[in-house]
């Protein structure tokens, strides 16, 4: 599965994880310039700096995820009705005191602001009518198994310092009373018909009761204190040792034990036999602003369905000029199934052979990138295998440097078994996961001297969107030589392609979860549990997996446009600096700045 950066939008974050759909009429039409006014842009700045705390204590865990370390040691209640409201209090008050400022008196980049938070409030609001915060947690995405992942020290959790491990406990003491919260959340869910498909549940309930631990010693929350950094005393590792059995055992283990029975006894049987969110109450209003907040436009679920049915088409084509050079004389959709079943394409015999080739593919990059781009982040990208702990539930996948600069970016690979590892589609994954697409992206956002709302924030289609893309550079490099490089690349389009038809299908459309598996395993030739992971994601987290494709599809019209216009005058790197120079936007405003650029360059 080709995996993504876990996004830590705050604005979303906060209740889906995203923004507002901006339609053409409200997309930072050109407005008549005065001169800038002082006031006005502190203004701004100082309500941009409130508006991104308030996310950030609102949940703190995505703030760290995205590189902000302030907040550690907290987990945030997002998901306590009272605490949810009080967020929605704050947006309408954000809202009212942005509106209050004139924008034709900011600059062009306080204008931008401006923009994005007019748009962020904007589609934050539009969740209020819809209780997300009674579906708590899934297979996919869930409080106590995010921290569970941290306890490697790999991740988003620092866990070199004395200071670190005291932070990572405190989150842990406070892990126990969220774990109730969901409890209460999901027995409301319950009365009100608001709960997740069966099928999902039973998927997730071996996580929590692995979480579920008998003592402190063999919980995964206490594995810090098994690999103590080298440099701490005796008397630290002691109180150590003490705090994290006191967290474990006091509440954290008990609590976990009651999710993990309420869910077996209470939930999976209270749990619905349908699959789409049309089947919640208001869900066919509730998944079209999923949409909006997950593409970042106006396109209707149908409208995406047919999209997605036309780029499924499309590839197939490809496949059927590509097949025969890799030796293949089948149908075109019958060729994913075949490269899965040949050996040749599972060359590895070590996970270290694995990481080898990325390295390789890394070095490489490093020499052909500068002549496609001038900005490029000055943060280090290492490359890392996933630790054991995490690594029979990861996905190949990036996480951001710190913003201190304490840790890089990282591109982790997964390798369960080496030798069931498909080389195919290497080359696609590390221009998406890697350079240039999320790193270039994300660690870039970071050394802009953006306002921290812009920092650390963003959206779901222009960040999975500028990574898709940034996979299609790979023809530009001459990366695709190889027929199979190709097809992997070919691979993964089918995958976003596919997903446009299937989510829409789900959600829209009356698919049920079996008719949605067998698409996958007839288009991309997966098996039935590769198929069945993947559109039981998309069950749970509707719209998500819309982004990839509608965001990179908007980035490539707009580099043809731009071709077309200007001619032998395009320059390719000049592009790029457009598309990335002012950090994340939403797609109708990075096309409005993509259409100045091209006036101007005329």
């Amino acid at each position: 599965m080709n995996q993504h950066f876990k996004l830590g939008a705050l604005a979303a974050a906060a209740l889906i994880a995203c923004a507002p759909a901006i339609g053409a009429d409200q997309a930072a039409a050109p407005t008549k310039q005065v001169a800038a006014h002082p006031q006005a842009g502190k203004k701004l700045n100082v309500l941009a700096d409130e508006y991104y705390d308030a996310l950030a204590r609102f949940d703190p865990v995505s703030a760290s995820e995205s590189g902000d370390n302030r907040f550690i040691d907290q987990i945030g209640m997002s998901i306590s009705p009272v605490e949810r409201s009080r967020q929605f209090a704050r947006y309408k008050a954000f809202q009212k005191r942005l509106h209050a400022i004139k924008r034709a008196q900011l600059n062009s980049r306080d204008q931008t602001s401006y923009d994005i938070l007019d748009y962020e409030l904007g589609m934050a609001l539009r969740f209020e009518p819809f209780p997300e915060h009674l579906l708590p947690l899934n297979q996919m995405d869930s409080m106590p198994v995010t921290l569970a992942n941290y306890a490697s020290g790999q991740g988003a959790q620092p866990l070199s310092t004395v200071q670190d491990y005291r932070a990572y406990a405190s989150r842990l003491t406070q892990l126990g009373p969220w774990v109730d919260q969901a409890i209460a959340n999901m027995k409301e869910g319950i009365k009100r018909g608001i709960v997740h498909p069966k099928s999902v549940m039973l998927s997730a309930l071996p996580q929590f009761k692995q979480l579920a631990a008998s003592t402190p010693e063999a919980s995964i929350y206490y594995t810090p204190i098994k690999n103590f950094p080298a440099g701490f005393s005796d008397a630290d590792k002691r109180a150590l040792t003490k705090l994290y059995a006191d967290a474990i055992g006091g509440k954290l283990n008990p609590a976990l034990n009651r999710l993990a029975t309420f869910i077996e006894k209470d939930y999976i049987p209270a749990a619905r036999t349908s699959t789409g969110w049309n089947a919640l109450p208001n869900g066919a209003a509730w998944y079209k602003v999923r949409v909006a907040s997950q593409t970042t436009t106006d396109l209707t679920p149908e409208a995406i369905h047919e999209i997605g049915l036309k780029e499924v088409a499309r590839i197939q084509g490809e496949y059927g000029r590509i097949g025969p050079k890799m030796g293949y004389t089948g149908p075109a959709a019958g060729l994913p199934a075949w490269v899965s079943q040949q050996a040749k394409f599972k060359p590895f015999k070590t996970e270290q052979e694995v990481i080898d080739v990325y390295r390789k593919l890394d070095a490489q990059l490093r020499t052909k990138l500068p002549s496609m781009f001038n900005l490029r982040p000055k943060s280090p990208l290492d490359l890392r295998l996933e630790p054991e702990l995490s690594r029979a539930t990861a996905s190949d996948h990036y996480t951001p440097p710190a913003v201190d600069g304490t840790r890089p970016g990282v591109f982790w690979s997964v390798v369960n078994d080496p030798t069931q590892y498909g080389s195919t589609g290497m080359v696609t994954l590390f221009l998406h996961e890697g350079q240039p697409g999320h790193h270039f992206h994300i660690a870039l956002v970071q050394e802009l001297g953006l306002p921290n709302f812009r920092k650390f924030g963003g959206n779901n289609a222009f960040t999975e969107g500028w990574a898709l893309y940034a996979e299609t550079l790979g023809k530009d490099m001459g990366l695709f030589d190889k027929p199979e490089d190709y097809f992997g690349h070919l691979n993964d389009e089918m995958l976003r392609a596919a997903r446009l038809v299937v989510d829409t299908g789900i959600h829209t459309k009356g698919w049920t979860r079996e008719q949605a598996i067998q698409y996958f395993s007839d288009t991309l030739g997966y098996s039935e549990a590769d198929s069945r992971a993947q559109i039981e994601r998309y069950m749970v987290w509707p719209g998500q997996a819309l982004g990839y494709k509608i965001g990179s599809l908007k980035i490539l019209e707009l580099r043809h446009r731009a071709e077309a216009a200007l001619g032998s005058k395009f320059d390719l790197r000049a592009f790029h600096d457009i598309v990335l120079g002012e950090g994340t936007l939403p797609l109708a405003l990075l096309e409005k700045k993509v259409d100045r650029w091209i006036a101007a360059s005329k």
